[in-house]
């Protein structure tokens, strides 16, 4: 039996390790906590659990963004179910981002559809991460159970590191610490927290947004930080200004935010602040040492913009990474010509930005497609838009790798029929592939 199973470090002993590994690991240059390892240590309990799923992703999603992805960034875009990710994964992309916005309109735990204003269930978003992962390992045993192992050439890993919204943090800084708490527990990458006031977050695309004091904004990521190393997981944390925008906030103490007051304040009693790129700076320079990543929420795609924040955060920061949300709240064409939206993320990559995503893409692709048929077939000749829009592309997709045309077999009908026939002895005459139309009509 593992050393690690039957012998447990003393508190000194655990105390030290991390100590080292705060001090040693290259993971952690840069990166400012404000507690101690003891903190953590007096904090996590006896038995420290396993979280494969979460570790494994975070190590993986540091190595790409740190030069190992294969544009030299990553860029991602928002899922909307847990097929979708899937799709993504079988696709080739190398990360999955899971939007608050979405899960928010169309796959909470409240059940019904809400703006992007934190109305929806707390436990929202890591019950859809942990749905991805579950999904994740579904495709997974199905494919190892074909005899498909990893260095095969049709062998995909299926596990892709997933980037999870966790909004304001639901209220102060003990629900920031416990949502990551149970995003690690659902096997999130990384997490991403903004400073806006969460009783009243919006869209970062929407007005009336209010910022917490710069301070309060770094304590939620501490937060974050703590409760990661509290997990014993390397979780990446993204700090997500709104400053750009948000020209409202809930006090004028801090020393940071005095600058950008102008002594207005509103009939709620929130003061007035002069939003912008300067205000952005000064934030994302002070979450910066502690976050693995930093994001500038944008109303336009402006290259501009996006170089003078890297070159500010960088100065103060050398060497920390920047992540860019390609919105589809831009009107891109409205913005920039063909070529500069072709070049647009190789362009943010070579300025830092190496965690890109389109934050919206999976609810758009499926309602705009979904109506587009929906359309069609209300008004036409029936089962001729189906064929014609879905089942012959699909066909068609096959030699790029897509599998769903054999949808009994993608969502593990052959993987039960193994283990039916495993329990019953080697033979079974109960096995859904064997007669069905898709063994008949679709090999």
């Amino acid at each position: 039996m593992p050393q690690s199973l039957t012998q447990q470090l003393s508190r000194e002993q655990q105390i030290a390790a991390l100590e080292k590994d705060w001090a040693q690991n290259p993971r952690w240059k840069g990166v400012k906590r404000g507690y101690t390892a003891a903190d953590v240590v007096r904090l996590r309990g006896s038995l420290q659990p396993q979280h494969t799923l979460a570790q494994r992703g975070a190590e993986k999603l540091w190595e790409k963004v740190n030069g190992g992805a294969k544009k030299g960034y990553v860029n991602a875009f928002g899922a909307i179910s847990a097929g979708q990710a899937m799709q993504q994964a079988k696709a080739g992309l190398e990360a999955v981002y899971l939007s608050g916005w979405q899960v928010a309109a169309d796959g909470n735990t409240s059940e019904t559809m809400y703006p992007d204003q934190s109305l929806y269930a707390y436990d929202s978003v890591p019950t859809m991460v942990r749905r991805i992962n579950n999904t994740f390992k579904r495709a997974d045993e199905i494919q190892w159970s074909r005899g498909i192992n990893p260095g095969d050439q049709e062998f995909i890993d299926y596990f892709l590191p997933i980037v999870a919204d966790a909004e304001a943090g639901f209220g102060g800084v003990l629900n920031a610490f416990e949502l990551m708490k149970n995003m690690i527990a659902a096997g999130a990458a990384g997490v991403h927290f903004e400073d806006q006031l969460a009783a009243v977050k919006k869209c970062g695309h929407m007005g009336g947004k209010v910022l917490v004091p710069t301070q309060e904004a770094c304590e939620k990521l501490i937060s974050a930080r703590f409760a990661a190393d509290v997990m014993g997981v390397p979780t990446i944390i993204l700090a997500r200004t709104d400053a750009e925008a948000a020209n409202l906030i809930t006090s004028d103490h801090d020393a940071n935010d005095k600058p950008f007051l102008t002594g207005e304040r509103t009939q709620e009693g929130f003061y007035r602040v002069k939003n912008g790129l300067e205000q952005s700076i000064s934030r994302g320079v002070a979450y910066a040492p502690y976050a693995d990543l930093v994001w500038c929420e944008t109303g336009v795609p402006d290259i501009g913009f996006a170089r003078e924040f890297a070159q500010a955060v960088l100065s103060a920061c050398p060497g920390k990474l920047l992540s860019y949300n390609c919105s589809p709240s831009f009107n891109w064409k409205k913005n920039l010509n063909d070529k500069q939206i072709a070049s647009f993320q190789e362009d943010l990559s070579a300025l830092g930005y190496k965690f890109q995503f389109i934050t919206l893409a999976g609810i758009h692709i499926n309602w705009f497609n979904t109506f587009q048929f929906a359309h069609a077939y209300a008004r036409g000749e029936g089962m001729k838009h189906y064929t014609e829009m879905v089942q012959e592309p699909e066909f068609a997709a096959r030699e790029k790798g897509y599998t769903f045309v054999s949808h009994q077999q993608e969502v593990g009908a052959g993987y039960f029929d193994d283990v039916t026939t495993v329990i019953q002895g080697g033979s079974s005459s109960v096995k859904a592939l064997t007669g069905s139309t898709e063994e008949e009509q679709f090999h």
